[in-house]
């Protein structure tokens, strides 16, 4: 039995001890939580670990493979890059939240069944929820309340899936489900909502914006990361995964074009990256798979990166939108340098990280034929640098002079930068430190003729497409505006629900509730106050249907006359010796007569 703490649990406890620390010491421990849960995983072998009786069940916190091991190793460094980026932030409800969502991201990957994959599922949309709300502002209040509402429905849809699953099989394991029964495609969806499926996606671009400089640094490596692997783990091979990672790839990019809010660019061209890895996982061979998990490693870096990048700019300048910016490598020249290498890496320049992992999946849907996708692929490749790889930079550095004069960001941002700037040039360069640890064994060379000359050629195109729209006026305009994304038809649809609910549902409620909770209980109640006289009320207005009209003037005079007096004298009373006799001489005819009954 293996002596270790769980990976997850090195990060609580450590949430944990946070507040208790100060100063130079709370920093200090801060990066010493990444660093020991990720010798924690050098040192682990594969196997089923720390399993925990639960009612019937066996919890396994510790399912340790290739797969899952590749996903803690990036989760953990990142944890590691954007705890130095923020270190010297002195709100610990950031880093407590940051560590809990790091630690239930590790928690996930490593959860051999449904239970305990179920409950790290919830814990990283709450402490994710805070994340948001850190900025304390009215707009990531709002952002925060959307995203934490989303992410509860997404929950229910995989708690009904489990739920159903379970109930099927009679087994809690998670691993391979397939799209199958009702229950399967529950789940499908409760990880769909999690990784931004079209539809579902406003989420992402809506809250990852309204987050504080650093915290969007964490939301941007786990929650649709976490969905890559329990898709890769649970789905391969499901044919609609490959349409819809297809949309996801193509749709982001128009949004990303007119967006003038570059950490909104960001946020679109994440939902992008993240397609290619649902089509990965969607075609399910060995090769796409292995690009599928290369990518999402290598995404994580670069994209933190970029979003460090834009929050160093945040930081300094307290602007974000492209029309306010422009000109400061001037100023800013290192964060300019690791903004150039994040967008080059995430445009899959040679050299660069993305080149090394997103051919992987694109050599994967040409291997299997699938022509279109194929041209589909090529065509989301050449979007994404165009906006993220050429439009972040651009405006936030290299544009117009926006007359902004401010410094680089404090030192530790720069090494955080520095070192995930590093990692995205030396996996471009030895993609082979990270084959290595892939899933499968991996016979893929990326560093061919073809494959070089190609992308370079469609890299240049993209260059001067993007060249010939700015010199011709025809390249949309950075304006300040707010784009409506598909989040406009359900929160219009909610507000008409409410109306619905305020109003028709409402009134006809009301009226309901007074008909059946009080006029016909009133109406019972002044019934049995007498109920030989509503007797002969009711046969004198019976009579008076069938009777001549002068019966019918004295018949309606003397109910009038009854209902002036009602109830009148009710009955008799008599003592309470006589009530309770005579329902036990009631009782005992029942029971008689049953016995009488069922001895027949």
């Amino acid at each position: 039995m293996i002596n270790e703490l769980p990976p997850f649990a090195i990060f609580f406890i450590g949430a944990l001890i946070i507040p208790f620390l100060r100063g130079y010491l709370k920093q200090a421990f801060l990066l010493l939580i990444p660093v020991v849960a990720f010798w924690n995983l050098v040192n682990l072998p594969e196997g089923i670990y720390w399993v925990v009786n639960f009612l019937d069940y066996k919890l396994i916190f510790g399912k340790v493979d290739r797969m899952s091991l590749v996903f803690a190793y990036i989760f953990t460094l990142i944890s590691f890059i954007a705890l130095l980026y923020s270190i010297k932030v002195k709100d610990d409800s950031q880093h407590v939240s940051g560590l809990l969502y790091g630690g239930s991201a590790v928690g996930a990957v490593f959860a051999g069944d449904f239970i305990s994959l179920f409950i790290f599922w919830e814990i990283m949309a709450v402490t994710a929820t805070f994340i948001i709300w850190a900025s304390k502002t009215k707009a990531s209040q709002n952002a925060g309340m959307r995203y934490l509402l989303v992410h509860i429905f997404g929950g229910l849809c995989l708690l009904i899936g489990i739920i159903m699953h379970v109930h099927q099989t009679g087994s809690i394991e998670f691993g391979y489900i397939g799209l199958d029964s009702t229950a399967s495609y529950f789940i499908l969806l409760g990880f769909g909502i999690n990784a931004a499926f079209p539809i579902l996606h406003a989420w992402l671009p809506d809250a990852y914006p309204e987050a504080t400089f650093s915290g969007t640094v964490f939301l941007s490596a786990f929650t649709t990361k976490t969905a890559v692997y329990v898709l890769a783990r649970s789905f391969p091979g499901t044919e609609i995964l490959i349409w819809i990672g297809v949309a996801m790839t193509a749709f982001p990019i128009f949004y990303a074009v007119i967006e003038n809010n570059l950490r909104r660019v960001l946020s679109y061209s994440l939902i992008n990256q993240v397609g290619f890895m649902v089509v990965g996982v969607g075609i399910g061979t060995q090769l796409s798979l292995n690009g599928t998990v290369a990518h999402a490693f290598c995404h994580i870096l670069y994209k933190a990166l970029l979003f460090m990048s834009m929050g160093a700019v945040l930081h300094q300048t307290g602007k974000i939108n492209a029309t306010d910016l422009g000109g400061l490598y001037k100023t800013m020249p290192l964060t300019a340098l690791f903004c150039c290498i994040g967008a080059a890496s995430i445009s899959a320049f040679p050299l660069f990280s993305g080149f090394v992992s997103k051919s992987m999946i694109v050599s994967a849907s040409g291997q299997e034929g699938l022509t279109i996708i194929w041209f589909m692929l090529i065509f989301a490749s050449a979007g994404v640098f165009h906006h993220s790889g050429i439009k972040i930079p651009y405006f936030a550095f290299f544009s117009h002079d926006s007359g902004i004069r401010t410094k680089e960001p404090p030192l530790n941002m720069l090494i955080a930068m520095g070192i995930a700037a590093f990692l995205c040039v030396f996996i471009g360069t030895f993609p082979g430190h990270l084959y290595n640890i892939l899933p499968y064994p991996v016979d893929y060379v990326p560093y061919s003729g073809y494959h070089i000359i190609d992308q370079l050629q469609l890299l240049f195109f993209s260059a001067l497409a993007f060249t010939l729209l700015m010199l011709s006026g025809n390249y949309p305009a950075e304006i300040r505006c707010t784009n409506i994304d598909f989040d406009w038809f359900y929160r219009k649809g909610a507000s008409a629900f409410m109306w619905v609910l305020r109003h028709p549902l409402s009134t006809v409620g009301a009226k309901w509730n007074a008909v059946v909770f009080s006029a016909i209980p009133s109406f019972l109640v002044w019934i049995i106050k007498n109920p030989k006289a509503i007797g002969r009320i009711a046969f004198d207005s019976v009579l008076m249907l069938i009777s001549t009209d002068d019966r019918k003037a004295r018949l309606q005079e003397r109910i009038k006359k009854e209902l002036e007096v009602y109830p009148g004298d009710i009955i008799r009373h008599k003592p309470i010796g006589f009530t309770v006799l005579g329902a036990t001489l009631i009782l005992f005819a029942y029971m008689l007569i049953y016995y009488i009954t069922e001895m027949r």
